[in-house]
C-alpha cells in the first residue's frame, strides 16, 4: 500500500531505484577533476536535494521511517561538501546571502523537511551539531529557530517569521492553549498546501524579501506525471511540531499530505482523498507506470530535464549569480 494521493507502487519502485542509481553516479563525477570548478557547488548542492527526495518517495512509496531516513547521514555530508566546495569560490558573507532563510522560501521549506525527517530518525548528537551548523540562520526565525533549539543549546531564538504566510498558523499551534493544539495542527495542516500559493510580491523588493512566491515543486505531477519528478507533496513541517511538543495529531492522520506514519511505526495509512485540496482535486488522473524498475534512458533524460529547470538550486542560483 502507498501513502501519496497519486502514482503507484510501480512509479516508487521505478523511481526510487533511479534516484539510488543517480546519486551514485552524481557522487563518482564529484570525486573527479572537473572542467568547470565554477559549478562544482551546484552540482554538489543537488546531490543534497536528491537525497531529500529519494526520502519523500521512499514515503510515498509506504516505506518505515527506518527506512526513509536512512541517508541523513550521507545528506549531511554531501552538505559539508557543497558548503565546503562553495566557500572556494566565494566569500562567507555572499554564502549565507544565497541561503538565506528570510529570502529564499525554498531552502526554507528544504532546512525545515530535513528538521522534521531527522526529529523522526536516530540522528545522534554529533549529526546534530552538523546539520545545524550547516542550516545557519541563527536567529532569523521564531519558529524554526525555537524547534532547533531543542537540539541546539543557547541557540537564539528570532521575533519574528521568515515567512508569516503559511507558517503564523504554525507557531499559533506551538503557542495556543494546549487544549486547542490539536485542531490548530489540523488547520494548518487543511491550508497549508493552498497557503503556500502565496500572491506576488510587490515589484519594490526589500532584502528580505522571498524572491519566490511558492515552492519549485509546487505542480510537480501536475502534468506528465510519470516522468519522475513528483515526489509528494508532504507537510513535514508539522510532523516536526507534532513530534517535538508531543502533540495530539490524530486528526491530521490520513490527510493526503500530512505524513503522520513517520510517527507511527509499522503503519501504513492510505490518503483520504476526499481531503485532497481543491487546486489538487482538478489534476488529470494516473496513468500506469511502467514495471520496469530501473526506467527508460528516456524517461532518465526527461526527469534530469525537469528537476534542472524547475529546482530550487537552479532558481536560486539563475536569481542570485553573482
Amino acid at each position: 500500500m502507498t501513502r501519496a494521493p497519486f502514482c503507484d507502487e510501480a512509479y516508487w519502485n521505478k523511481w526510487i531505484h533511479f534516484g539510488g542509481e543517480s546519486i551514485a553516479d552524481q557522487l563518482d563525477r564529484l570525486g573527479r577533476p572537473s572542467g568547470n570548478p565554477s559549478y562544482r557547488p551546484q552540482y554538489a548542492f543537488t546531490i543534497v536535494s536528491n537525497y531529500l527526495e529519494l526520502m519523500l518517495m521512499h514515503y510515498s512509496r509506504g516505506d518505515s521511517a527506518e527506512v526513509v531516513t536512512q541517508h541523513l547521514p550521507d545528506l549531511i555530508s554531501a552538505w559539508e561538501e557543497a558548503e565546503r566546495l562553495h566557500l572556494e569560490i566565494m566569500s562567507s558573507e555572499d554564502y549565507w546571502r544565497k541561503f538565506n532563510w528570510s529570502t529564499n522560501l525554498d531552502h526554507y521549506i528544504v532546512c525545515f523537511w530535513i528538521t522534521g525527517l531527522a526529529l523522526c530518525s536516530p540522528l545522534g548528537e554529533d549529526g546534530w551539531k552538523r546539520l545545524i551548523a550547516l542550516m545557519g540562520n541563527e536567529g532569523k526565525d521564531r519558529l524554526l529557530d525555537t524547534i532547533l533549539a531543542s537540539r541546539q543549546q543557547n541557540r537564539v531564538i528570532g521575533t519574528t517569521l521568515c515567512h508569516p504566510k503559511p507558517y503564523q498558523q504554525l507557531l499559533d499551534v506551538v503557542t495556543c492553549d494546549p487544549e486547542q493544539q490539536a485542531h490548530a495542527l489540523q488547520r494548518f495542516v487543511s491550508t497549508w498546501y493552498a497557503d503556500l500559493d502565496r500572491p506576488p510580491a510587490n515589484k519594490k523588493l526589500s532584502s528580505d524579501t522571498a524572491l519566490y512566491n511558492r515552492p519549485f515543486w509546487y505542480k510537480y505531477g501536475e502534468h506528465n506525471r510519470q516522468g519522475g519528478a513528483y515526489f509528494g507533496q508532504w507537510c513535514v513541517e508539522a510532523v516536526a511540531v507534532a513530534k517535538l511538543f508531543g502533540i495530539d495529531d490524530s486528526l491530521c492522520v490520513g490527510h493526503p499530505q500530512y505524513p503522520g506514519d513517520l510517527l507511527r511505526p509499522g503503519v501504513v495509512t492510505p490518503p483520504d482523498l476526499q481531503r485532497l485540496p481543491a487546486s489538487l482535486k482538478k489534476w488529470p488522473p494516473d496513468t500506469p507506470a511502467e514495471e520496469n524498475a530501473s526506467g527508460s534512458e528516456n524517461d532518465a533524460a526527461q526527469k534530469s530535464s525537469t528537476t534542472a529547470s524547475r529546482g530550487w538550486l537552479a532558481r536560486l542560483f539563475s536569481r542570485n549569480r553573482d
